[in-house]
């Protein structure tokens, strides 16, 4: 008997020991998340507050309570706030899909800024000018921008695979795990609610708005701010036999032209635009749509009025069957220049190896401001805001093969297009508003692809706020675009 007892205890302090080991082997690989809170205060929009400023990891779980990923974010919110009901919090995030929210973050919305040339011009290399940025909107709302997994200090841990976050559902589940997670730690359940993102991050802000709102327990939200927005993106491929790609990029192109000043006109910018944006869809598309039924007279009207508001020669087009890629047009719209155009703002130019080739090898309005943004975002997260761990922070690039797919019964995508999840959004809360933000010298996210996007059917046309700028896919990096865009989403919370 006294055999069995001992017997009994060895096997159960076996047991204990094992499994103490196995706790802390899942703590070892499973670090605990960081945070740093700091007090800060600043006059915006003429309004003195006072404001902690929350950089850290948020843990996300998976179904069986295991931790899988930390997510960084930074939380900005007024001290002492007497009702959350009139406060409202936004959750910002940028695109990529793979990258962080350093642009919105210290582009426009964030207390601090980086101020960059304002005429397209190259950022050059440090010191850099970070400022106070008076102008944004933490006098009348809370902001929390959100790194998704794979981007910025954001990460993998335990037993979480890259897999589980990278793809249009995945990325939005868990975007929406966050914030829930967020609102019931800062007991903000009962605030206005606004998501906004910018580039594949409106892609975002529609698959999520079906994340929040989907479900018995959904979380309404009161508006959505869509900047430079893609959401259907058959409009912007081009794929041999897809017409709705060269109609789309046309009004982009006739507002590139009309910049370089490669166009013969007395109209506005925005009056050229409008002139192209009807050309595009009452002329060109239905002309594109005959193929080679296109001849005669017809074709040569055609032909004529596209060298119009392109600033491309008629035999250049005629050479390329009245189809050019957006990236051919940037090479060849200042080719004697010897100069290629940018593709997130065509308003920048650069150098190439060659002038002979048939696209641009690189994006000058992309390397023309990344490092700035770098430089502003670890001084500004490292040393204002005392989160500085011994590792990188991802700018972009950070994650792996993306699951494009929206469904999960494994059948082929017929094509890519999130706009539906706006419209149901719409129909299931009465009060959801979207705010479209587009610059007229963006190729990346053409302005008329957005505008198609969000006028099919299904889609409230009256809750729709379209607002246009003289700058590129980062509108706020031009200084008047800068003031204009933080207006106008002033003007939609006022609504």
């Amino acid at each position: 008997m006294r055999f069995l007892k001992h017997r009994l205890a060895f096997m159960l302090s076996v047991i204990l020991y094992c499994l103490s080991y196995q706790v802390n082997a899942e703590n070892s690989t499973t670090p605990e998340p960081a945070v740093s809170i700091t007090e800060h205060e600043g006059r915006f929009n003429g309004v003195k507050v006072k404001y902690l400023a929350t950089a850290g990891e948020t843990e996300l779980k998976n179904d069986k309570g295991e931790v899988t990923a930390h997510v960084f974010s930074i939380s900005y919110v007024k001290k002492d706030i007497k009702d959350t009901s009139k406060r409202p919090v936004v959750f910002i995030y940028n695109g990529g899909p793979g990258s962080s929210s350093v642009w919105l973050h210290m582009g426009v919305f964030g207390p601090k800024k980086i101020v960059i040339p304002s005429d397209a011009i190259d950022d050059g290399a440090p010191p850099f000018s970070i400022q106070d940025n008076p102008d944004t909107i933490l006098d009348i709302a809370d902001m929390v921008f959100i790194d998704p997994v794979g981007t910025g200090f954001s990460r993998t841990v335990g037993k979480g695979e890259g897999k589980d976050y990278w793809g249009v559902r995945e990325d939005a589940q868990s975007v929406a795990t966050f914030i829930r997670t967020w609102l019931r730690k800062n007991g903000r359940w009962n605030s206005p609610k606004y998501i906004g993102g910018e580039s594949y991050g409106t892609t975002r802000s529609a698959a999520l708005v079906d994340a929040l709102e989907g479900r018995f327990d959904d979380v309404s939200i009161n508006g959505i701010l869509l900047i430079s927005t893609i959401l259907d993106f058959s409009v912007t491929t081009y794929d041999q036999g897809n017409e709705m790609a060269h109609m789309v990029h046309l009004p982009t192109m006739a507002a590139t032209a009309y910049y370089h000043g490669k166009v013969n006109t007395d109209l506005s910018l925005e009056d050229w635009v409008q002139a192209a944006r009807e050309f595009a869809i009452k002329e060109y598309a239905p002309a594109l749509l005959l193929g080679p039924a296109l001849t005669g007279a017809k074709r040569e009207e055609i032909r004529a009025k596209l060298s119009a508001f392109t600033g491309l020669s008629e035999n250049y087009l005629e050479l390329a069957n009245l189809r050019v890629h957006f990236q051919r047009f940037n090479k060849e719209l200042l080719r004697a220049q010897g100069v290629a155009l940018g593709r997130l703002d065509s308003r920048f130019k650069g150098d190439e190896y060659d002038d002979a080739g048939e696209y641009p090898e690189t994006d000058p309005s992309f390397y023309g401001i990344d490092g700035s943004y770098t430089a502003a975002l670890n001084h500004w997260v490292r040393e204002g805001l005392k989160f500085n761990p011994d590792r990188e922070y991802t700018i972009i690039g950070g994650v792996g093969k993306w699951n494009w797919s929206l469904r999960s019964d494994g059948r082929r995508e017929p094509y890519l297009n999130v706009a539906p999840y706006i419209g149901k959004a719409m129909r299931g809360n009465k009060d959801l508003r979207v705010f479209n933000a587009a610059g007229y010298y963006d190729f990346a996210t053409p302005l008329l692809g957005a505008e198609y996007a969000l006028q099919r059917n299904g889609i409230d046309p009256n809750r729709v706020t379209f607002t246009y700028y003289e700058a590129g896919h980062m509108m706020y990096i031009h200084h008047p675009s800068f003031d204009k865009f933080l207006n106008d989403v002033r003007a939609f919370f006022n609504e």
